[in-house]
């Protein structure tokens, strides 16, 4: 069956290194606590702000090794008070595990989007 997960994280400022090393940190700690192989993973639709255009997040999924996945980028509507220096994801995987099962991520600044699933 597939299912979608969801993350999202901030990053301080518009630069290479970090949206690529934050976007790892989110990746990595979806597939850690969701137990996911990269055999699981069909796509990852990542989107950013209109003020992160330093990298690609989808290069850090590269670096990790993932190259038979397939990845797109995109910009994010810039909507007046949304939260700036944003990366989202948008996994798409095969999985046995329900809706209520799929841990989803939010870190540093994007906790405030979903309180409810931030730790």
């Amino acid at each position: 069956m597939v299912r979608a997960l969801r993350g999202a994280t901030t990053v301080k400022n518009n630069d290479s290194n970090e949206i690529l090393e934050e976007t790892k940190i989110l990746l990595t700690d979806i597939v850690e606590k969701n137990n996911i192989n990269e055999d699981d993973v069909i796509s990852i639709i990542f989107s950013v702000t209109k003020d992160l255009n330093a990298a690609f997040p989808a290069v850090a999924a590269r670096k990790m090794g993932w190259t038979n996945v397939a990845l797109f980028c995109t910009n994010e509507m810039d909507v007046p008070g949304s939260l700036s220096k944003c990366i989202r994801v948008l996994l798409h995987i095969n999985t046995e595990k329900g809706n209520k099962d799929l841990i989803h991520v939010y870190l540093n600044g994007a906790k405030i989007l979903r309180p409810d699933l931030a730790e």
